[in-house]
């Protein structure tokens, strides 16, 4: 095997960012209720978990359905309650954006856990200011000082002086966050405690913070309508959400010095930059947030499902070892008609050789 730190150097190059959203992405995105896969036959699997990605699971879900039978019933409640439910065994799997604790896991039901990282995504800083006409311009400090509420005003001197030639009104800025435990807030909070050391000490990192200013919307449906209803506001929502409802997203600075727009392009270019965080055994579990390269998102991260690495019942368990496998192969050539970045293929290969060790039909 490749060493690690050229997995991602070998990243797929996907062509084109953005095709036409299906139905799918449309009513996840938009706000719709939850979409269920649906089969006339086979069996049926149960997950629970992330919002953030929801439009291309739910494709996914549909389109193993219709080719297996076998139909698959996700509930997008946010990553925390993916993570209780799994841990309390009322579902088959679970879903996060924030990779569960080693306090978590051992809390979990059913034994060990495995993740297993599925795409790549971006958290996206997305507005509703009429009066601004052309993509906004901030700095990740300058972001936390928002969500602090430090910041209160679209024409504030620091948002002026990163935008020379901007119209800026005099209007107040309207924070929006989640208000759920969540995978995106703890994306999002992880990127904050990396580049602001305010932030850093309070409120810090995690799926719940507490929330210095704002209002709180639940699922990044719910923050994506908060934003899209209320002028003034900002929120950080998962690309796929804000592209299909038409907000505008801001560049932001990375480390590197650059300003660079959420892309599938961009996210690939930060998990390449984050390579050598991989940890040589099968723990997935790492954040690539304000990755290293000049053409990196510094808003980038894997997003996980979470399974038991023992089955205990031995029908569902080889479904969803199936559907995983089908899930890595062809379920990643549609990651980027839905703003997703597909996996590269050297880390495919090596999820192969993980889900091979997990046991179906056996006690822990």
């Amino acid at each position: 095997m490749k060493p690690l730190s050229l997995v991602f150097a070998a990243a797929i190059v996907v062509a084109g960012c953005a095709g036409s959203a299906d139905k799918a992405q449309k009513d996840s995105a938009s706000g719709a209720a939850p979409a269920t896969a649906t089969s006339a036959g086979g069996g049926a699997l149960t997950g629970a978990g992330a919002t953030f990605p929801y439009p291309i699971y739910s494709k996914w879900f549909t389109d193993y359905a219709a080719k297996t039978g076998v139909k698959i019933n996700y509930q997008p409640i946010g990553s925390g309650g993916g993570i209780r439910q799994l841990q309390e065994q009322t579902v088959d799997f679970g879903a996060s954006d924030a990779p569960m604790s080693d306090d978590e896991m051992s809390k979990a039901k059913g034994g060990p856990v495995q993740h297993i990282p599925t795409v790549l995504g971006a958290v996206c800083i997305t507005y509703n200011v009429p009066e601004i006409t052309q993509p906004l311009k901030l700095t990740g400090d300058l972001i936390a000082d928002i969500f602090l509420g430090k910041v209160t005003k679209w024409n504030d001197s620091r948002i002026a002086a990163l935008n020379k030639g901007v119209a800026l009104p005099n209007r107040d800025l309207v924070v929006v966050h989640r208000s759920d435990g969540s995978g995106t807030s703890y994306i999002f909070t992880d990127y904050l405690s990396a580049v602001s050391p305010a932030w850093k000490t309070s409120p810090g990192k995690g799926k719940d913070v507490s929330w210095p200013a704002g209002l709180g919307a639940k699922g990044n449906d719910g923050v994506t309508g908060q934003v899209k209803q209320t002028p003034g506001a900002i929120g950080y929502v998962e690309l796929a959400y804000a592209r299909q409802n038409k907000l505008p997203v801001a560049s932001l600075r990375n480390a590197a010095g650059q300003f660079i727009a959420p892309s599938i392009d961009a996210v690939t270019a930060a998990a390449a930059g984050a390579a050598s965080k991989f940890p040589p055994s099968s723990d997935y579990r790492v954040s690539i947030v304000n990755a290293p390269g000049a053409q990196a998102y510094p808003i980038s991260s894997f997003t996980w499902i979470l399974l038991y690495k023992t089955q205990p019942n031995a029908e569902k368990g080889k479904q969803l070892l199936d559907f995983l496998k089908w899930a890595l192969h062809d379920g990643e050539q549609t990651a980027g008609s839905l703003d997703y970045a597909p996996l590269p293929t050297p880390l495919i290969a090596r999820l192969d050789s993980t889900l091979a060790t997990i046991k179906v039909g056996a006690t822990p």
